[in-house]
């Protein structure tokens, strides 16, 4: 036997079906009247306030949270462009000059070696002071320092020293508009914003602006001065990603104030490496150009050994090379003693760990080299603790010079 509808009761949801249509309509109809006549007449009378964000995503029909602010940009970008304005005609072009003799028409020719950059931080009783890296001016017979409105001005070498790459020139100072603010890199931190200001490639693209932040600081760079495969020094750098190039050695790597943190020295140039530049930090660097332009040289008590930073060895090597007790944290290992140096005579000997100086820790280069050289003279007798196959030792060292 056959079901047929009319044996199933009456659905009661049937007639509501066909009417859910009406106020729906009804409700996107007095929406659009509230959108396009009754929102404009609240903003106008100030009843109702829009941002300009929610202004610029609605001009631009995009609600992606990714679209930035107007406001953020516009901000951001005068800062920079006040800074860079502000301190650009403190930052000069230095060009190493070199005689050198024509065999064909027997005389002498002025030849530019090089280009660079520095900066010029004094400018009293009408002589100006620049800085610039000891490798843009060493060699030269000639120097002319090239001014941000491409005036040329004959300059002196006062002093340049080749441990800090750090040169210092004197020249007329009555052209000189501009000083640069000295800041402080010991207040510098990871990931704050840097800017370098230079001549990369040469003055064809003087006053170059390049845009980073500050990568890490109290970086430990080993160099290599007379090429024979042994580092000769470890420079101090602070690391940035603001890009570094030829020609930017020497000039300036400043903080979002427009104050001076370093001056930027050397750029690591390797195919698979972008983003690595580096600046000499400007606290490390003033005692270095106070002394250049007092003395000429700068005169560095020294122990005669080659160490580097306990950090840079596996902690495995601490146990089974170095026999380092569990509770040492820090310090410095002798790769090396130079023969008759003080160390030597002082009984320091290969893969001794130097944990303390004057009894101050030393956990690193930094802290050695701060200590050595900002509070120690040549001559000076210095104490220190080291360890020695898992025992510690004491001695006592008679500064000599560095040469």
């Amino acid at each position: 036997m056959g079901y047929y509808d009319e044996h199933y009761p009456p659905n009661p949801y049937r007639k509501r079906k066909k009417n859910w249509l009406v106020p729906v309509l009804l409700g996107v109809i007095i929406g659009v009247l509230l959108v396009t006549i009754a929102l404009p007449a609240l903003v106008d009378s100030g009843i109702i306030s829009i941002t300009e964000e929610s202004q610029l995503h609605t001009e631009s029909g995009s609600t992606d949270s990714n679209v930035p602010t107007q406001t953020l940009n516009v901000d951001v970008s005068t800062q920079i462009t006040d800074v860079v304005n502000q301190v650009t005609p403190a930052v000069v072009g230095v060009i190493n000059i070199q005689r050198k003799n024509d065999f064909w028409q027997q005389q002498e020719s002025d030849n530019q070696a090089g280009e660079g950059s520095g900066v010029i931080y004094k400018n009293e009783d009408g002589t100006a002071f620049v800085v610039t890296n000891h490798h843009v001016v060493e060699g030269a017979d000639t120097i002319e320092v090239v001014l941000f409105d491409e005036t040329h001005i004959e300059a002196e070498l006062i002093g340049s020293d080749l441990f800090s790459d750090l040169a210092v020139l004197r020249m007329d100072g009555e052209q000189v508009d501009k000083v640069i603010e000295l800041g402080s890199s010991g207040s510098v931190k990871v990931g704050e914003p840097a800017i370098a200001i230079g001549n990369p490639l040469g003055l064809m693209f003087s006053s170059s602006v390049t845009q980073g932040v500050i990568s890490g600081t109290e970086r430990t760079i080993p160099q290599d001065f007379n090429q024979d495969g042994r580092a000769d020094w470890q420079a101090e750098v602070i690391q940035t990603d603001a890009a570094i190039n030829p020609g930017n050695s020497g000039g300036a790597l400043i903080n979002i104030k427009g104050q001076l943190i370093g001056i930027n020295s050397m750029k690591i140039n390797e195919t698979a490496v972008e983003g690595l530049g580096f600046a000499i930090p400007i606290d490390s660097a003033m005692p270095i150009i106070t002394e250049l332009e007092s003395k000429g040289e700068v005169t560095r008590p020294y122990l005669g050994v080659e160490i580097y930073s306990l950090d840079e060895v596996p902690q495995s090597e601490w146990n089974n090379t170095l026999n380092l007790p569990n509770e040492i944290e820090g310090g410095v290992y002798v790769w090396s003693v130079e023969p008759l140096s003080p160390a030597d005579q002082a009984g320091l000997k290969r893969l001794d760990v130097i944990t303390e100086l004057d009894g101050k820790q030393v956990m690193n280069m930094i802290d050695l080299r701060k200590i050595l050289y900002q509070e120690k003279e040549v001559g000076d007798d210095v104490s220190v603790v080291y360890y020695r196959d898992g025992k510690r030792k004491e001695t006592t060292i008679k500064l000599g010079t560095q040469k």
